[in-house]
C-alpha cells in the first residue's frame, strides 16, 4: 500500500469513527512531511483529496510557525494552508509556540482570519500559564479556544499548573504524542506490566488505558498519531474506557507526576 493510500485510508477512518481530522499542515516547515494524519505538504493535499465532499463532517486543525506569525505573514501563511487542504476554512488555527513577534500583533490577525470567514477560532500550542496570561489579557474572556501540549504517562508536567489554568478558563487541553515512548507497553517491565493488568482487567489494549488516563480529565482531548484505519478504532474506543479508582492509582504509582519542572516540556 503506498504512503499515499495509507493516509487516505487512515484520514476516511479518522472521519468515520471520530468526525475530526487534526492536519498541521504548516509543520512540514519546520519538521517535513509525516507527523499524524496529514501533516507535511504533501500530506496536507492528500487529505484535501480525501475530504473532498465532506468538509461539513470534519473539525480541521493547523498551525502557524511563529517565524511567519508577524502581522504581514500570519494570514499568508494560513491561505496556503487552505489552499494546499482544498479548503475555504479551518475550524481552528494554532500558533505552534511563542516567538519572537508581539503575540498583540498575531492574535489581532487570527481575529482578522475570524472576521473572514477563514478560520473560526484559533488557539495555542506550548503555552505556559504565563504565556496563557498574557493571551487572554489581550484577548479577553473565552481565548485561548484551546492549548496544544505534551502530555502522556511518563511526561504529566502540565497537570502542575496548566491544565488547571485551562480548566479555570474554559479552554480545551489538546495532548500531542499521548503515547510517548514506545518502551512504556513493553510488557517485561514493572510500568508496562501494571498497563497489560488494567487493560486485561477491561478486555482493553495498554494503549487504550493509556489514552483513557488521560482523559479522564473533561477538558482534555488526545491526538495520538494513526496510521491505519486499526489504530484509529483503537484509540476511538479508548473514550469509552471507565477506569476505576483502583485502576487509576495503580497507575499513579507506576507514573508518578513528578515535581513542577521550571519550563513547560515541548518536543
Amino acid at each position: 500500500m503506498s504512503i499515499k493510500t495509507k493516509i487516505v485510508a487512515a484520514a476516511l477512518a479518522a472521519l468515520a469513527v471520530t468526525g475530526s481530522i487534526a492536519s498541521t499542515t504548516t509543520k512540514a516547515e519546520a519538521h517535513g512531511p509525516g507527523w499524524g494524519i496529514g501533516a507535511g505538504l504533501v500530506g496536507a493535499a492528500i487529505i484535501g483529496s480525501a475530504i473532498a465532499g465532506r468538509r461539513d463532517e470534519v473539525f480541521l486543525v493547523s498551525k502557524v510557525l511563529p517565524s511567519n506569525a508577524s502581522k504581514r505573514a500570519t494570514i499568508a501563511a494560513c491561505e496556503k494552508s487552505l489552499a494546499r487542504l482544498k479548503t475555504d476554512r479551518l475550524d481552528c488555527y494554532l500558533l505552534h509556540w511563542r516567538g519572537s513577534y508581539p503575540l498583540e500583533e498575531t492574535l489581532a490577525e487570527f481575529e482578522r482570519l475570524k472576521q473572514q470567514g477563514k478560520i473560526l477560532s484559533w488557539g495555542v500550542s506550548n503555552f505556559d500559564t504565563d504565556d496563557l496570561d498574557e493571551v487572554a489579557s489581550i484577548a479577553g474572556t473565552g481565548h485561548p479556544a484551546c492549548n496544544q501540549v505534551l502530555y502522556h504517562l511518563e511526561e504529566r508536567a502540565i497537570e502542575h499548573a496548566v491544565l488547571p489554568w485551562c480548566r479555570r478558563h474554559g479552554t480545551a487541553v489538546v495532548a500531542y504524542t499521548p503515547f510517548g515512548q514506545s518502551a512504556v507497553f513493553d510488557a517485561r517491565s514493572r510500568k508496562g506490566r501494571v498497563l497489560q493488568s488494567v487493560a486485561a482487567a477491561h478486555q482493553a489494549t495498554p494503549r487504550q488505558v493509556a489514552l483513557s488516563f488521560l482523559l479522564r480529565h473533561p477538558e482534555v482531548f488526545v491526538i495520538p498519531k494513526a496510521s491505519a484505519m486499526a489504530h484509529v478504532a483503537e484509540n476511538a474506543a479508548a473514550a469509552a474506557l471507565d477506569l476505576s479508582a483502583a485502576d487509576l492509582k495503580a497507575i499513579e504509582t507506576a507514573f508518578p507526576l513528578g515535581p513542577a519542572p521550571r519550563e513547560l516540556p515541548m518536543i
